[in-house]
């Protein structure tokens, strides 16, 4: 299934390879800033909670607290992992209050709903928040329905994206064929162990310089800019037609 990076980058995608990805099995889906445009700064509000709860936990200033908050991030892949490492923080208070956001912030996608109605195969979501997180953001897409079910960070054991053993667990517990399956992901790096298991790759390209890290590897298979106009075209038969 899958198709060089360089030659999806180069040309639309077309053919035999939009044929192919017409008949994947198992969809598996990010959450934040994939399901919905980065521009939506969402996360931007996830941002500030996380700070502000290392400040109150911590008894930090609000400086230190965005330096540490960072710090793990760039480290472990997510602060949440930092904090249970070096502070015992409990995990599901640290999820709770960073998720308590406003969630009207987003828009539904009717768009991606449809498209969503009309692709064959399983959808699973695999993210780093929660569950709740998860069924929030969905409901408030208009997508709930979609999803089979969620692999969030606790199914995880809290051990973040691209950690390779939590893709060999998503794998395990959902019965997923990596060749007939499809990962789709605004971090281009947390496409890497997909790919190293069979799976076809597609990289939601953002603004973002994290996201960024990595986006010119092998690994990468497809590269889209509005997915649900992508995955619109796809189950439509004239993917060729969508940005790549």
């Amino acid at each position: 299934m899958n198709q060089p990076a360089e030659h999806q980058r180069s040309s639309p995608l077309s053919g035999p390879a939009s044929a192919t990805l017409r008949q994947t099995e198992t969809w598996v889906f990010d959450l934040d800033n994939t399901l919905y445009p980065a521009s939506t700064n969402l996360f931007g509000q996830i941002d500030l909670r996380m700070r502000d709860f290392i400040a109150r936990s911590l008894n930090l200033g609000l400086e230190d607290a965005r330096t540490l908050q960072k710090t793990y991030f760039h480290t472990y892949g997510t602060t949440l992992r930092g904090l249970m490492e070096h502070h015992a923080v409990d995990a599901h208070a640290f999820l709770d209050y960073v998720h308590d956001i406003d969630i009207d912030a987003l828009s539904p996608s009717p768009a991606l709903d449809t498209a969503l109605t009309r692709l064959s195969g399983r959808k699973l979501i695999f993210t780093n928040a929660s569950t709740d997180h998860a069924r929030r953001v969905m409901k408030r897409l208009g997508v709930e329905h979609h999803f089979d079910s969620i692999f969030d960070i606790a199914d995880a054991d809290f051990e973040p994206k691209p950690a390779p053993a939590v893709y060999a667990r998503l794998v395990e517990r959902h019965r997923i064929d990596p060749k007939t399956s499809v990962m789709v992901e605004d971090i281009a790096r947390n496409l890497e162990p997909a790919a190293a298991l069979g799976m076809t790759t597609v990289w939601v390209r953002t603004d973002s310089e994290w996201g960024s890290q990595g986006n010119d590897g092998a690994h990468v298979h497809h590269v889209v800019d509005d997915l649900a106009a992508w995955l619109g075209a796809l189950s439509d038969g004239v993917a060729d037609a969508a940005p790549c």
